[in-house]
C-alpha cells in the first residue's frame, strides 16, 4: 500500500515556470515543452492549433521534453498536457520571443518612481496589449546550473508594465507594431552586475586574463561578482525555450576591469549561443556618457564594446545623444534605446525596411598635408555636425599631445586639423568618460566614439 501511495504521489506531470498559461512560443519552430513526471510515464501533449497529440517518455531522472512544431504567428491557443494528471495551458500565443538581460539600465522600470522614466510613465495608461507578454524573473544566483526559474507569463497592461524593463518594452512594442505578431519578452537582469556573473564560471576561472580581471572588480553588498552566479540561476533555466534573440544593456559593471571586456563579452555571447545551440542575433547597448572615476575608464570600456562588433550576428546601439545629464548613470531616454535595438532586429532578422539602423563607425584615416581625412562606414548619405562646431574632437602629432581639432564634415568623412599640429598622426572623438559628441550620419544616428591611436596617454585638456 505504501509503495502504491508513493507511486501515486509522484506520478503527476509538472511544468517549469516558463511553460505556463499566457506564454508566447516562437513561431515556425520546433518549440520545446518540458517538465517532470514519474520515470517511464508517457506524457501526452495536445496543441489546439492543429489538434495534434504527441507524446514523450519521462526519463529515469523524471524529466521529459518534446519538440512541438509551431505555426505562423497567431493565437490564443491551448495546450493540454496529460500523464497521471491533466494540465491545460490557456491563452497561448505564437510569435517572437526575445530575452532581455543586463544590469540596471535594462532593469529600469516605472517602479523606479515618477521622475526616473517619464516616457514609460506616460505609456502606462494606454499600455494594455494582449499580444505583448512579459516573463519577469526576480534576481537570483546559484552555484550550479538550475532547471527552473521563478516567474510567470503576464499580458502587458498598466500593472504588469510598471515592473517590467522599459527598454525591453519599447523594443517589443516596436516589433509588434511593425511585424503585427505577438511578442514575448523574458527579462532576466540585475542592476550593478558585471558580465562575469552572466558567463559560465569555468570559462572565466579557467582563463587567466578573465580570472584576474574578475578579481579586480569592486565588491558591493548589492550584487554578486562570482562568475556564473546569475548564469546558473537566471540563464540556464531558459535554455530549452526557443528564442528569436537577445537584447543586452550592460557594461557599467565592468568599467573597473575594462581591458579584458571584449574577450569576456565575446566569451559570454558565444557561450550562450552554444548552450542554446543556436546562432541567434545578439544586440547590445554601448554605455552612455557618465562621470566615472578616471578620465578614460568608460571610453576604454566602450572601445571594448565596439570591438565586439567583430562577432557575427551582433549589433550595437550608441547612446551618446540620449543623456540629459552626465551625473546620472541611468539615462531617462529608454524609448529611443528600445527603438534602435528594434530597428537592428527589424533590418537583420525580419528583413523589414527600417532605414539605416547603424551608427557611423571609423574605418580609416589618411594624412593630406596638414590635415587628417577620417572616413566612416554607415555614412553613405553624409555626416552632419549638429549645433555648430564639432565637440569632443582632438588631434595630435608625433608628440602625442592632443589639442582641440577643427572639424569639417564632407560626404562620408571628416576633415580634421589644428593650427599647432602641422603633421597630424592621431585623432580621437568622444574618447572620455562623459563625452557627448555632436556628429551624426544623415539618418540621425551618432558616430561611435573612437580613437585612431593605441597610446596609453589620456587627453589632458
Amino acid at each position: 500500500m505504501a509503495g502504491m501511495l508513493a507511486n501515486t504521489l509522484y506520478a503527476e506531470v509538472r511544468l517549469p515556470a516558463l511553460i505556463s498559461s499566457n506564454m508566447v512560443l516562437q513561431q515556425q519552430s520546433n518549440a520545446h515543452l518540458w517538465g517532470w513526471a514519474n520515470p517511464t510515464d508517457k506524457v501526452y501533449v495536445t496543441t489546439s492549433w492543429n489538434n495534434r497529440k504527441d507524446s514523450a517518455i519521462a526519463s529515469r531522472d523524471a524529466k521529459w521534453s518534446i519538440a512541438i512544431p509551431t505555426p505562423v504567428a497567431g493565437g490564443p491557443y491551448t495546450i493540454t498536457i496529460q500523464a497521471g494528471n491533466t494540465i491545460e495551458l490557456q491563452n497561448i500565443m505564437i510569435g517572437e520571443v526575445w530575452v532581455c538581460s543586463g544590469q540596471s539600465n535594462m532593469e529600469m522600470s516605472a517602479s523606479w518612481g515618477p521622475d526616473a522614466l517619464p516616457e514609460i510613465n506616460a505609456e502606462l495608461p494606454t499600455a494594455a496589449n494582449s499580444k505583448i507578454r512579459f516573463f519577469q524573473s526576480p534576481r537570483a544566483t546559484a552555484a550550479y546550473p538550475q532547471d527552473n526559474i521563478t516567474g510567470s507569463w503576464k499580458e502587458c497592461d498598466e500593472a504588469t508594465l510598471k515592473n517590467f524593463s522599459a527598454t525591453g518594452y519599447f523594443f517589443g512594442k516596436m516589433l509588434h507594431q511593425k511585424l503585427n505578431v505577438p511578442v514575448g519578452l523574458i527579462n532576466v537582469s540585475w542592476g550593478g552586475t558585471s558580465a562575469d556573473v552572466w558567463t559560465p564560471a569555468e570559462l572565466v576561472q579557467n582563463n587567466p586574463d578573465l580570472d584576474a580581471a574578475n578579481k579586480r572588480l569592486q565588491q558591493h553588498p548589492w550584487w554578486p561578482v562570482t562568475p556564473g552566479a546569475c548564469y546558473n540561476a537566471m540563464i540556464a533555466p531558459l535554455l530549452q525555450m526557443d528564442i528569436a534573440g537577445v537584447i543586452w544593456y550592460q557594461g557599467e559593471g565592468n568599467v573597473d576591469a575594462r581591458g579584458d571586456y571584449h574577450q569576456l563579452f565575446a566569451t559570454m555571447i558565444n557561450s550562450w549561443r552554444r548552450a542554446w545551440n543556436k546562432q541567434f542575433p545578439f544586440y547590445y547597448v554601448q554605455i552612455a556618457p557618465f562621470n566615472y572615476g578616471g578620465k578614460e575608464a568608460a571610453a576604454l570600456l566602450r572601445e571594448q564594446q565596439a570591438a565586439t562588433l567583430s562577432l557575427p550576428g551582433v549589433g550595437m546601439v550608441v547612446t551618446t545623444d540620449l543623456v540629459d545629464t552626465v551625473t546620472d548613470i541611468h539615462p531617462k531616454q529608454k524609448r529611443a534605446v528600445g527603438n534602435r535595438l528594434a530597428a537592428l532586429a527589424l533590418t537583420e532578422v525580419y528583413h523589414q525596411q527600417a532605414g539605416n539602423c547603424y551608427s557611423p563607425v571609423f574605418s580609416k584615416a589618411a594624412v593630406v598635408k596638414d590635415k587628417l581625412m577620417v572616413y566612416f562606414s554607415h555614412a553613405e548619405n553624409g555626416l552632419v555636425i549638429k549645433g555648430g562646431a564639432a565637440k569632443e574632437c582632438y588631434i595630435a602629432g608625433a608628440d602625442r599631445r592632443f589639442v582641440r581639432a577643427t572639424v569639417k564634415a564632407e560626404d562620408d568623412h571628416l576633415i580634421v586639423s589644428a593650427p599647432g599640429v602641422p603633421h597630424p598622426v592621431a585623432f580621437r572623438f568622444g574618447f572620455s568618460n562623459a563625452a557627448v559628441g555632436n556628429i551624426f550620419n544623415a539618418e540621425g544616428l551618432p558616430v561611435v566614439p573612437f580613437r585612431t591611436d593605441n597610446w596609453n596617454n589620456a587627453i589632458t585638456e
